[in-house]
């Protein structure tokens, strides 16, 4: 099962050396940086559409990403940057461990609270392909880093989007409780 594993790892980094330039080492980058933005907008989109799913949304990315922290300093896998050379990259090797792909499992699952919205889910479905392929492609993670990341993801947001209906609830009436002005009373039922 490693040589398969390891097969595939290196046919990633093979193909992301193959399609390397500068121009895209420049656009990884800066994906990889995203969602930082990305994530926030979406959430501010969920409330400005009056969505609940604004609540559920932003404690599942938290829960999410906490998650892949913790199995992360479990399994303690050392980034490929810290034992190869991918020189098409030249970037800095992030710190912390590799298993899972952090990007991968926080933002792969939050499909599932933007579903409803077509344009939308296929715009965040294009762009979160092309970070997880930066992933890759600047060498802060094995292919299966990611993969497993995705599947983590899926079956974690899937419990938290069967619960989204009383984490919705809850923190509506929160919300409306300490900030009435910004969740009117439609928020807290």
């Amino acid at each position: 099962m490693g040589g398969i594993i390891s097969a595939i790892n290196s046919a990633a980094f093979q193909f992301a050396g193959s399609v390397s330039g500068t121009a895209l080492t420049y656009l990884m980058q800066k994906l990889a940086e995203s969602f930082l933005i990305v994530i926030p907008v979406i959430a501010i989109y969920l409330y400005l559409k009056k969505d609940k799913n604004a609540f559920s949304f932003v404690v599942s990315a938290a829960v999410l990403a906490v998650a892949a922290e913790i199995v992360k300093d479990i399994v303690m896998e050392p980034r490929p940057c810290t034992t190869m050379s991918f020189p098409w990259a030249n970037v800095a090797c992030e710190s912390g461990f590799a298993f899972p792909s952090n990007h991968a499992t926080t933002l792969t699952g939050l499909l599932f609270f933007i579903k409803g919205y077509r344009y939308l889910k296929w715009a965040y479905l294009i762009w979160l392909a092309l970070v997880l392929f930066g992933r890759v492609y600047l060498g802060q993670h094995y292919f299966t880093d990611v993969v497993a990341g995705i599947i983590f993801s899926a079956i974690m947001a899937y419990a938290l989007y069967r619960l989204r209906h009383r984490i919705n609830a809850l923190l509506g009436r929160i919300a409306h409780m300490i900030v009435p002005q910004l969740f009117g009373a439609e928020w807290a039922k």
